[in-house]
């Protein structure tokens, strides 16, 4: 399976939190956009003065009716035909998800190549950390308009409402949820000590695992999406820009380990998002029962 290489349109619209110090949401996602050469459009959905895993912050939410008027504005820009996708992650409320769902609807009426990509920001291996109607917005509003989704292995637990402990039992998972192409991050590994991203189509399943990375920092799924979404939109097919990606999240993880920091050290490591030197195992994985999507 291979999305379409468009020649002109390079935007990319990135609809999620804004911090102001650290490289999570808004600031991850558009930083890795960038540097792989595709210009953005920032949405935020919730202004925040850091993550708030590491202390107590002040929340500015746009109120929902100035959030969709903002929204109309973008879907009306004479500028709409320049999108080639809209990746959309945290919802601050779950009245927003209705705002995003017209702009790709939009978007995909000026550019029917546009891609949707929809990153269900919704909760860890600690459950859901958002209210549970934002979480069942992600569900029923954006899953369902998405070519491509990247819940982690929790989130994905929440939405199908099954225990995902073993690579198979994610990736037949994924292939019963909602949309057609899955990237299933923070997934069990066969490798001891090790962690995977699984990718699944109606067509395959693969994963690429590394070693886990014990206590890294927020944002490597905002990341993951932003960089799997560029090499697509660079027209590499499916293996490829799982493997690169994976790569260039783990390279960058290990060293921002290794340094000690407490937020992906995106500005020091930028190489590594386009020529990331780590290697990491990627493998063919075979669907429970031999099942497929119809």
């Amino acid at each position: 399976m291979a999305f379409a290489v468009q020649d002109k349109p390079r935007a990319v619209i990135v609809i999620s939190s804004h911090v102001v110090r650290g490289t999570v949401g808004n600031r991850a996602m558009v930083f890795a956009l960038e540097t792989l050469g595709f210009p953005v459009w920032a949405v935020p959905t919730v202004t925040l003065p850091w993550h708030p895993g590491h202390g107590k912050a002040t929340r500015i939410v746009p109120q929902a009716k100035e959030f969709a008027a903002m929204m109309k504005d973008l879907e009306g820009a004479r500028w709409l035909g320049e999108v080639s996708a809209v990746i959309s992650g945290y919802l601050a409320e779950a009245e927003q998800a209705a705002a995003v769902a017209s702009l790709v609807h939009a978007v995909k009426k000026k550019n029917p190549a546009a891609l949707y990509l929809c990153d269900p920001v919704i909760g860890d291996q600690g459950g859901l950390y958002v209210a549970e109607d934002i979480a069942a917005a992600q569900r029923d509003r954006l899953l369902p308009l998405a070519d491509i989704a990247t819940p982690n292995r929790y989130e994905l637990e929440w939405l199908t409402g099954a225990k995902l402990d073993t690579p198979d039992a994610v990736a037949d998972a994924a292939l019963d949820a909602s949309p057609p192409t899955m990237l299933v991050t923070s997934a069990p590994s066969f490798m001891a000590r090790g962690t995977g991203n699984i990718l699944v189509t109606p067509d395959t399943a693969m994963m690429a695992e590394h070693r886990h990375i014990d206590n890294p920092p927020n944002g490597p799924g905002d990341l993951t999406g932003a960089v799997f979404l560029a090499r697509l939109l660079d027209g590499q097919d499916l293996q490829t820009a799982l493997q690169l990606t994976t790569e260039s999240v783990f390279e960058i993880l290990a060293r921002t380990a290794k340094r000690g920091a407490d937020e992906l050290t995106l500005e020091t490591d930028a190489q590594s998002l386009s020529h990331p030197m780590a290697m990491v195992q990627t493998r063919s994985l075979a669907f429970p029962g031999g099942g497929r999507r119809a």
